[in-house]
């Protein structure tokens, strides 16, 4: 083999190699959807990556004060209707800094568990499972909630105890131990 061929040989490797890194990162992205700024990733659990979404930092300090971190790296599967800040925003004024007291920590849990179902429920299932129901499937929750799925075209809508109506805005967020759907509302227990 010339030294011209080996070069050319050389050359050649090296841009397929370019092409192989580039359409590797375009397959990663598309794998990966971005929440809050930051690229979720499938190998990583709930917690390490609802850490890293910039409209998450609410839900994380909540999830925190519950003591629900260690949970929620488990193994599961779960399930996670997740409430961005701005939902939490939407709460009476005082209401998220209170449920953060310590003294409200059983308060807290019962609202963050009724975000939690024990399963992996990606979008397509709860779309079928309303299907099967007509058109509204009863979702039971880790804290005891009962919510109530429906949906319109490709969106995933969940009424609360309360009647609180939540749109999923990010749907099948797939993690290492379940899935997360982004949410634009709190759900919250009955009274």
């Amino acid at each position: 083999m010339t030294i011209k061929s080996t070069l050319s040989t050389i050359a050649l490797a090296a841009t397929l190699g370019l092409a192989g890194v580039a359409a590797q990162a375009e397959s990663h992205s598309m794998e990966n959807p971005m929440v809050g700024g930051a690229e979720m990733f499938a190998d990583k659990n709930i917690v390490e990556n609802a850490v890293n979404s910039a409209d998450h930092t609410t839900l994380v300090a909540a999830v925190k004060a519950a003591g629900l971190v260690e949970t929620l790296s488990g193994e599961g599967p779960f399930t996670v209707f997740a409430p961005t800040n701005a939902a939490f925003g939407e709460l009476a004024d005082g209401t998220v800094e209170s449920l953060l007291l310590p003294e409200n920590k059983d308060q807290l849990t019962k609202i963050l568990t009724c975000h939690v179902v024990s399963a992996n429920a990606m979008s397509d299932a709860i779309m079928g499972m309303v299907d099967d129901d007509n058109g509204k499937h009863p979702v039971p929750t880790v804290g005891g909630c009962t919510l109530q799925a429906t949906y319109d075209g490709d969106t995933i809508m969940l009424e609360d105890e309360r009647g609180r109506m939540a749109t999923v805005t990010i749907a099948d967020v797939q993690q290492s131990n379940g899935v997360i759907h982004v949410i634009d509302k709190v759900l919250l227990p009955a009274m």
